[in-house]
Formats: structure tokens, sequence, C-alpha cells
């Protein structure tokens, strides 16, 4: 469902509610011959108060690339609610131990066989600088019919809501 908030603050909740949903990122750096280089993330921080989590291997090429360069992008989508956020800001490679227990959860065994203990294990963090999110218009009907009816109107269909938020 969209809708046309009314403040900063509820464009803010809404950018929350869509990575939540989300979940999953593409988490995007320079690398260190200028590329940009997106890989996928899981987000370790449900609530988007500016800044985002995820756990990394210190060693990691990510984790180098933030160190030489930190300004970075992270994209979501949300293919059934056809909706995507954009979140521009800088990393750091941020270790906590209690922040890392608090955002741990069993499914990072995968990667971390020995959870908050795996040798190399850091943190990053991203501090958004600004957010953009697209927020369709209702589900994949609506949007069909829109672009069914742009083409036979010859109009464009509406685009949906597409909001910059600042940070």
């Amino acid at each position: 469902m969209s809708h046309e908030p009314s403040s900063v603050a509820e464009a803010r909740r809404r950018v929350t509610e869509l990575i939540r949903e989300a979940g999953i990122c593409m988490l995007t750096t320079i690398a260190l011959d200028g590329r940009q280089v997106s890989r996928p993330m899981g987000l370790q921080e449900a609530e988007f108060d500016g800044d985002l989590w995820f756990f990394a291997y210190a060693d990691s090429a990510k984790v180098r690339q933030i160190r030489v360069n930190p300004d970075i992008n992270v994209a979501f989508s949300d293919q059934r609610r056809h909706a995507w956020v954009s979140v521009s800001g800088t990393a750091t490679e941020a270790y906590d131990r209690a922040r890392a227990e608090r955002l741990w959860r069993p499914l990072l065994r995968t990667w971390f066989p020995d959870g908050p203990d795996t040798r190399g294990l850091t943190l990053i963090k991203v501090h958004a600088s600004s957010a953009e999110y697209w927020d369709s218009p209702g589900g994949t009907m609506v949007n069909l019919l829109g672009f069914a009816r742009a083409a036979a109107s010859g109009r464009p269909p509406e685009p949906g809501e597409n909001r910059e938020v600042p940070y």
C-alpha cells in the first residue's frame, strides 16, 4: 500500500518498513581500482535510525575496500511488494562484542561457524546520508493494469511513490 508521507519522520518510518520487509540487500563498495563492486548481504538491524549493521570477516575484500574508500550504497528490493530502497552513506568497520552478541542470529552460523567467537569476525556499520525509495501503489495486478492502460492511452503509467529522505 502506498501513501504520501506527511513528514520526514513518516518517510523514515516507511524506509524502515521497506528495509525490514526486504531483509537482504546489495552492498556496493568501491574497489581499489575504482570499480563499483556489489554483493548480497543480510541486514542485521531492523530498526533504521540512520545506521545499518552487517557481519563480515575483517580480512574480506569489502572491509578492505571500505577502509580505503568508505563511500557505499545499499540497495534493497522487495519484489512481493514492488518496493525498492537505495541508501547512500559511509561505512566503517565497527566491531563491538556486545553489539555482535545482540545482533547475532543462528542462521549466521552458515558463514560464521563459531558464532560471535568466530576468528576474524567484525561488524560493518553503514551510516546513511540519504535514502531514496520507490513504493509502488498496490500489488502486481494494479501495476500490470497501469502499464496496460498506459499502452492503450499513450500516457505513461503511474510510477508509484518516489521520495528522497535526508538523514
